[in-house]
């Protein structure tokens, strides 16, 4: 929905039904081994590179007497450097994951460029090198930088909300309502880098080159042509399917990341 010409689809349930219809069932799986294989680095990345900052941010919160048991109550400010950190280290991996199963998710089912994500690597490098892998990078670290800011920011305000009106340890916290946390998480990332990431997904599936029909000289020029020419609307294509897959996926997110987190400090 976010990289078809406006007017393709009137919506979410058009949008199935054609592709169902088209291509069948096995088509809504497009290009899920890339993020299968690379969501578990992109999460390590992400949660590591946190960690490391919210220790460094606890560390001079103790030096100077603040923060709490352990300085580990981080103020608003150090969650969001720590989560713009997170989401740039972040982004070296899932810029070119990413662009590769974005390639295979929209590609013809009838005359697919690709066979498959090692064909498209391979493809895509022979021609125009490592940086096109990295299409639309820029881009991209835009989105992490200001989507994880957000998203961090969001999800551990409301763990230390909950450590103070209670007055518990994290490990005490219910399963159940870090999941509500990530689900909100998860709203507040969406809701911050939504056009953003409708710009990287434009960014690419365009063409390489000229003549092999791109149609954005960079990412701003992306931002001009699609505001003439489909409005601000096309800037929120695609959300409705966002915003229900959402919840699960950031409250499985940090579900995951408290427990594996419980049974590493235990």
């Amino acid at each position: 929905m976010q990289t078809s010409a406006k007017g393709t689809y009137n919506g979410m349930l058009h949008c199935a039904g054609g592709i169902l219809k088209n291509e069948g069932p096995l088509a809504f799986y497009k290009g899920t081994l890339t993020p299968l294989l690379g969501i578990g680095v992109c999460v390590s990345i992400q949660f590591g590179a946190l960690e490391y900052a919210k220790r460094v941010f606890a560390a001079q919160n103790l030096a100077n007497g603040r923060g709490g048991e352990g300085g580990k109550m981080l103020g608003a400010g150090q969650l969001v450097i720590a989560g713009v950190g997170a989401g740039l280290a972040n982004g070296f991996v899932s810029g070119p994951v990413e662009h590769i199963r974005i390639r295979l998710q929209t590609q013809s089912n009838t005359n697919p460029l690709y066979k498959g994500p090692f064909d498209a690597i391979k493809k895509i490098a022979s021609e125009h090198g490592i940086a096109g892998l990295f299409k639309g990078q820029c881009v991209t670290f835009l989105r992490e930088a200001t989507g994880y800011g957000a998203y961090f920011l969001v999800y551990e305000k409301l763990i230390q909300r909950e450590i103070t009106q209670k007055g518990i340890r994290r490990d005490q916290i219910s399963p159940m309502n870090a999941v509500l946390y990530g689900a909100t998480a998860g709203y507040a990332l969406w809701a911050v880098i939504y056009p953003i990431d409708m710009i990287k997904s434009r960014m690419q599936t365009d063409g390489f080159t000229p003549s092999t029909g791109q149609k954005y000289a960079s990412a701003r020029d992306c931002v001009r042509k699609v505001w003439r020419t489909e409005g601000i609307s096309a800037f929120t294509r695609g959300l409705g399917p966002t915003l229900i897959r959402s919840p699960f996926a950031n409250g499985a997110t940090f579900l995951g990341f408290e427990m594996a987190s419980r049974l590493l400090y235990s």
